[in-house]
């Protein structure tokens, strides 16, 4: 295995533990807000940090080299990615069972799978559909839920889902021959123009005159977490493939719990135990324990100097 693999499943490892931080904080910050806004001034803010980042690399000259087919592909990914999805799943949220909602999210690794198998000619080996059974079962025991029927609010969650695998399997073929900041500057930023035109034919901006000192403080909060998962995602979405790289995502879940655990009291049902151990090991099997040990050994090593 080589250093960029390597350098690619540690960033995305990162990026699963900031998306379990995200749901932990975006559960306390979203309260009182209008989810449509609130999606749309955090996607503004981190396009903004995006922009300081190609300033502070010098990338942001690369903008004015991107042909109109760059230009399209980062108009697609942040209207499938940026936009359409994050509408569908807040409304979608609000009409279902958070369970039912969150499991149908987390299906998202197998749409990325085989689309990443028919246009990005991934190849998918045998041990993923063992992984990918063991994925199941670890958010089913996980989430404490058993689908019994299928409600709008689900198929609207299930359509964002599937905008998003589309949107994933995109950006890894534009990383080809652009950079992951670009990349994630297309999503986030041009994102946000879709959602602005949205919000202004629907009249969504009408409360944010009512926004408080105190939401302002959560959408910086929220969209600093929001900024440290795209870079790293898009980072790492460079180095290994889209399907390994949303099967490692699933781990965000349980440390969302165990968020839950240390600031609220609430603790793991064995439910939960037992999910989280499908989890973990299913997604050490998709990787492979070899890449796994492989990419422990390749991390910084810390020296400490001796005591005098």
């Amino acid at each position: 295995m080589n250093s960029q693999t390597s350098k690619g499943i540690t960033l995305v490892f990162g990026t699963a533990v900031i998306s379990g931080f995200a749901i932990f904080i975006n559960s306390y910050g979203v309260k009182g807000f209008d989810p449509y806004l609130y999606t749309f001034l955090k996607n503004v803010v981190v396009a903004l940090f995006l922009v300081g980042l190609l300033l502070g690399l010098k990338e942001f000259k690369q903008l004015k080299k991107l042909k109109r087919k760059d230009w399209l592909i980062l108009a697609i990914i942040g209207l499938v990615g940026g936009c359409i999805p994050f509408l569908l799943f807040f409304k979608g949220l609000s009409m279902t069972a958070a369970a039912s909602g969150a499991f149908i999210h987390k299906t998202m690794f197998i749409y990325v799978a085989v689309l990443a198998a028919v246009f990005l000619r991934e190849k998918i080996p045998n041990r993923l559909f063992v992984a990918g059974a063991l994925l199941l079962m670890g958010n089913l025991y996980f989430l404490k839920f058993l689908p019994v029927n299928f409600q709008v609010g689900d198929l609207l969650v299930l359509t964002a889902t599937l905008f998003w695998a589309v949107e994933n399997v995109i950006s890894k073929y534009a990383l080809k021959s652009l950079s992951p900041r670009i990349v994630a500057f297309g999503r986030m930023g041009i994102g946000a123009v879709f959602i602005t035109a949205f919000l202004f034919f629907t009249g969504g901006f009408s409360t944010i005159s009512s926004l408080t000192e105190l939401h302002w403080q959560w959408v910086f909060i929220s969209s600093v977490v929001l900024f440290g998962y795209v870079t790293t995602w898009y980072t790492g979405l460079k180095y290994i493939n889209v399907s390994t790289a949303t099967i490692i995502l699933l781990l965000g879940s349980p440390i969302t719990s165990l968020l839950v655990f240390i600031f609220q009291g609430q603790g793991f049902s064995v439910q939960q135990l037992i999910g989280t151990g499908l989890l973990v090991f299913g997604v050490g099997l998709a990787i492979g324990l070899r890449v796994i040990w492989e990419t422990i050994r390749s991390l910084p090593k810390v020296v400490y100097a001796p005591r005098t």
